[in-house]
């Protein structure tokens, strides 16, 4: 954090809120297809090394994350602001925007007979597509004494009911792109010395939020308000002074016309072209 900042607001920073939820979109799409198998009574095998092949006719479900990048459309200016979060007797905490990313994932399977893995393969298309939020959860804040607290000053539980006014609720949503073109995938499985296997690439959006700044709190600038202890003539002659003039009939007069405009230069003399007369008028 800039040092400028620090003397700004005189608060101290804390650790990284949520640096871990990479990881953690990983093991929920782990956790998601594992506990959503039912075709057979054998759960495929998860593996993040595509370059891995069972010997048996073991199935195998391929996660590989190739890339991240950061969505330049929901990008932030990296100011400090207020943080959505009220905890009871802490000040006022500020952070930097989240950092919204995209990150990109690289779906294949593994079974000794080409149908089976396309069965499989078909299977996690619909699983992964009845699948609106990969994480639905309160959203996690990082005190700079270490504590986790939700938005509203409560110790933070993943299993937590969203429920609460003011409550930040943290949605990492998994949708299907077409990201890769096959010489891409090609090349993938080339380095990483595994066969080319049939493929689907998702998307996940998610946020990273950075440290807390703890302050002991903020000034509110207000305008000048009316004074109640002012006279009542004193307002009476304020308000009459900006009523508009009326004629002895009650008419109301418009506004007052516009200062002349002056045209800057030299004085201008008041002459008029004449129109030129014909020869037949001469005569």
């Amino acid at each position: 954090m800039a040092e400028e900042d620090l003397r700004k607001f005189g608060g101290v920073p804390g650790v990284f809120s949520s640096f871990e939820v990479i990881g953690e979109v990983t093991e929920a799409l782990h956790s998601l297809l594992k506990k959503s198998y039912y075709v057979t009574e054998r759960v495929p095998r998860l593996e993040e090394d595509i370059s891995f092949v069972p010997k048996d006719r073991e199935q195998v479900i391929y996660i590989y994350m190739y890339r991240l990048a950061e969505n330049p459309n929901l990008k932030n200016r990296k100011r400090l602001r207020e943080a959505p979060v009220e905890v009871p007797g802490e000040g006022v905490f500020y952070h930097r925007p989240p950092v919204i990313l995209d990150v990109f994932y690289l779906i294949c399977v593994h079974s000794k007979f080409r149908s089976e893995a396309e069965r499989l393969l078909g299977w996690t298309l619909l699983t992964m597509n009845n699948t609106t939020s990969l994480i639905k959860r309160p959203r996690r804040f990082i005190l700079p004494e270490g504590r986790a607290v939700d938005s509203l000053g409560r110790d933070w539980n993943p299993e937590g009911k969203l429920e609460g006014d003011g409550l930040a609720v943290e949605k990492v949503s998994l949708a299907l792109v077409d990201d890769l073109t096959v010489g891409d995938a090609i090349n993938i499985f080339t380095m990483n010395e595994a066969p080319y296997r049939p493929f689907l690439t998702y998307r996940a959006r998610l946020a990273l939020d950075g440290p807390l700044l703890s302050t002991s709190g903020t000034d509110i600038s207000m305008g000048r308000l009316d004074d109640p202890m002012e006279q009542p003539d004193r307002k009476a002659s304020a308000t009459k002074s900006q009523e508009p003039i009326s004629r002895p009939s009650g008419r109301i007069v418009g506004s007052p016309p516009p200062p002349k405009r002056v045209t800057p230069g030299p004085t201008a003399h008041k002459l008029r072209a004449t129109q030129p007369t014909s020869k037949k008028e001469d005569k």
